[in-house]
Protein backbone atom coordinates (compact mmCIF):
# COMPACT_ATOMS: atom_id res chain seq x y z
CA UNK A 1 0.00 0.00 0.00
CA UNK A 2 2.44 2.77 1.51
CA UNK A 3 5.25 3.91 3.34
CA UNK A 4 4.67 3.47 7.04
CA UNK A 5 4.30 6.81 7.86
CA UNK A 6 1.22 7.03 5.32
CA UNK A 7 -0.06 3.92 7.41
CA UNK A 8 0.63 5.61 10.90
CA UNK A 9 -0.86 8.28 9.38
CA UNK A 10 -4.09 6.86 8.57
CA UNK A 11 -4.53 4.55 10.79
CA UNK A 12 -5.18 7.53 13.05
CA UNK A 13 -8.44 8.77 11.11
CA UNK A 14 -10.92 7.52 12.48
CA UNK A 15 -12.67 4.48 11.02
CA UNK A 16 -16.89 5.55 9.92
CA UNK A 17 -19.43 3.39 11.27
CA UNK A 18 -22.83 4.37 9.36
CA UNK A 19 -23.38 2.76 5.95
CA UNK A 20 -25.67 5.50 4.79
CA UNK A 21 -25.68 7.41 1.78
CA UNK A 22 -27.38 10.86 0.78
CA UNK A 23 -30.62 8.73 -0.46
CA UNK A 24 -30.81 7.59 2.78
CA UNK A 25 -33.08 10.42 4.80
CA UNK A 26 -32.96 8.49 8.25
CA UNK A 27 -28.79 7.91 8.45
CA UNK A 28 -27.31 10.22 6.25
CA UNK A 29 -26.92 12.80 8.85
CA UNK A 30 -25.44 9.86 11.26
CA UNK A 31 -22.89 9.31 7.98
CA UNK A 32 -22.45 13.20 7.76
CA UNK A 33 -21.59 13.75 11.38
CA UNK A 34 -18.95 11.18 11.45
CA UNK A 35 -17.67 12.47 8.16
CA UNK A 36 -17.27 15.97 9.84
CA UNK A 37 -15.34 14.44 13.13
CA UNK A 38 -12.84 11.99 10.57
CA UNK A 39 -12.62 15.31 8.67
CA UNK A 40 -11.76 17.36 11.99
CA UNK A 41 -9.43 14.77 13.18
CA UNK A 42 -7.08 14.30 10.69
CA UNK A 43 -6.97 18.21 9.88
CA UNK A 44 -5.88 18.39 14.01
CA UNK A 45 -3.80 15.59 13.37
CA UNK A 46 -2.30 17.59 9.73
CA UNK A 47 -2.02 20.42 12.18
CA UNK A 48 0.01 19.06 14.96
CA UNK A 49 2.69 17.33 12.29
CA UNK A 50 2.65 20.89 10.75
CA UNK A 51 1.14 19.32 7.34
CA UNK A 52 -1.88 21.52 7.20
CA UNK A 53 -2.97 21.07 3.19
CA UNK A 54 -6.48 21.15 3.04
CA UNK A 55 -9.43 22.93 3.49
CA UNK A 56 -13.32 21.98 2.71
CA UNK A 57 -16.51 22.90 3.36
CA UNK A 58 -19.83 21.38 2.29
CA UNK A 59 -23.35 22.29 1.31
CA UNK A 60 -26.17 22.10 4.10
CA UNK A 61 -26.58 18.54 3.24
CA UNK A 62 -23.21 17.40 2.73
CA UNK A 63 -23.68 16.53 -0.66
CA UNK A 64 -21.54 19.26 -2.31
CA UNK A 65 -17.94 19.98 -0.99
CA UNK A 66 -15.36 22.62 -2.09
CA UNK A 67 -12.36 24.06 -0.45
CA UNK A 68 -8.61 24.36 -1.11
CA UNK A 69 -5.56 22.33 -1.18
CA UNK A 70 -1.91 23.43 -1.62
CA UNK A 71 1.16 22.00 -2.01
CA UNK A 72 4.75 23.38 -1.05
CA UNK A 73 7.65 23.05 -4.07
CA UNK A 74 11.32 24.37 -3.23
CA UNK A 75 9.82 26.65 -0.23
CA UNK A 76 6.76 28.21 -2.66
CA UNK A 77 3.60 27.25 -2.10
CA UNK A 78 0.94 26.74 -4.66
CA UNK A 79 -2.83 26.41 -4.13
CA UNK A 80 -5.50 24.87 -5.79
CA UNK A 81 -9.75 24.88 -6.16
CA UNK A 82 -11.04 21.48 -5.33
CA UNK A 83 -14.71 20.72 -5.14
CA UNK A 84 -16.83 16.97 -5.60
CA UNK A 85 -20.03 15.74 -5.37
CA UNK A 86 -21.34 13.20 -2.96
CA UNK A 87 -22.46 9.99 -5.74
CA UNK A 88 -25.63 8.63 -4.90
CA UNK A 89 -24.60 5.49 -4.57
CA UNK A 90 -21.80 6.92 -1.84
CA UNK A 91 -19.78 5.08 0.47
CA UNK A 92 -20.21 2.57 -1.74
CA UNK A 93 -18.20 4.90 -4.38
CA UNK A 94 -15.84 6.88 -4.01
CA UNK A 95 -16.06 10.49 -4.92
CA UNK A 96 -14.30 12.07 -7.80
CA UNK A 97 -12.42 14.94 -6.68
CA UNK A 98 -11.81 17.73 -9.12
CA UNK A 99 -9.31 20.11 -9.56
CA UNK A 100 -10.77 22.47 -12.16
CA UNK A 101 -7.53 24.49 -12.83
CA UNK A 102 -5.76 21.38 -13.95
CA UNK A 103 -7.79 20.22 -15.97
CA UNK A 104 -6.19 19.01 -19.34
CA UNK A 105 -2.62 19.61 -18.00
CA UNK A 106 -1.78 15.94 -16.74
CA UNK A 107 -2.28 12.68 -18.51
CA UNK A 108 -3.46 11.13 -14.84
CA UNK A 109 -7.19 13.43 -14.92
CA UNK A 110 -10.89 13.26 -16.62
CA UNK A 111 -12.61 15.63 -18.49
CA UNK A 112 -14.02 18.06 -15.58
CA UNK A 113 -10.51 18.03 -14.15
CA UNK A 114 -11.21 14.99 -11.98
CA UNK A 115 -8.09 13.18 -10.32
CA UNK A 116 -7.88 9.38 -11.91
CA UNK A 117 -7.65 7.37 -8.09
CA UNK A 118 -9.04 4.05 -10.48
CA UNK A 119 -5.35 2.20 -9.89
CA UNK A 120 -4.45 3.08 -6.26
CA UNK A 121 -7.11 4.25 -4.32
CA UNK A 122 -10.73 2.53 -5.86
CA UNK A 123 -9.65 -0.62 -4.83
CA UNK A 124 -8.48 0.58 -1.27
CA UNK A 125 -11.50 2.40 -1.10
CA UNK A 126 -13.78 -0.96 -2.00
CA UNK A 127 -11.74 -2.91 0.29
CA UNK A 128 -12.47 -0.20 3.13
CA UNK A 129 -16.71 0.47 2.30
CA UNK A 130 -17.95 1.77 4.22
CA UNK A 131 -15.40 2.78 6.65
CA UNK A 132 -13.94 4.75 4.66
CA UNK A 133 -15.03 8.39 4.41
CA UNK A 134 -13.92 11.37 3.40
CA UNK A 135 -10.70 12.06 5.43
CA UNK A 136 -9.40 8.75 3.76
CA UNK A 137 -10.08 9.89 0.87
CA UNK A 138 -7.87 13.51 1.14
CA UNK A 139 -5.51 11.19 3.11
CA UNK A 140 -4.60 8.31 0.53
CA UNK A 141 -6.43 9.51 -2.78
CA UNK A 142 -5.99 13.46 -3.26
CA UNK A 143 -2.57 13.70 -1.01
CA UNK A 144 -1.11 11.20 -2.93
CA UNK A 145 -2.03 12.48 -6.23
CA UNK A 146 -0.75 15.81 -5.44
CA UNK A 147 2.90 14.66 -4.23
CA UNK A 148 3.05 12.72 -7.52
CA UNK A 149 1.38 15.26 -10.37
CA UNK A 150 2.76 18.76 -9.15
CA UNK A 151 6.41 18.37 -8.99
CA UNK A 152 6.18 16.82 -12.43
CA UNK A 153 3.77 19.54 -13.48
CA UNK A 154 6.31 22.42 -12.03
CA UNK A 155 9.30 20.72 -14.08
CA UNK A 156 7.39 20.88 -17.35
CA UNK A 157 6.55 24.44 -16.67
CA UNK A 158 3.15 23.43 -16.56
CA UNK A 159 1.96 24.91 -13.38
CA UNK A 160 4.11 27.64 -12.23
CA UNK A 161 3.66 29.76 -8.95
CA UNK A 162 1.50 32.82 -9.31
CA UNK A 163 4.14 35.27 -8.16
CA UNK A 164 6.83 33.93 -11.14
CA UNK A 165 3.25 34.76 -13.52
CA UNK A 166 3.42 38.25 -12.39
CA UNK A 167 7.42 38.53 -13.45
Amino acid sequence: MADEATRKAVSQIPLLKTNAGPRDRTLWPQRLKEEYQALIHFVEQNKAADNDWFRLESNPDGTRWTGTCWFIHELLRYEFQIEFDIPVTYPDTAPEVAVPELDGKTAKMYRGGKICLTDHFAPLWARNVPRFGLAHLMALGLGPWLAVEIPDLISKGIVVHKERVRE
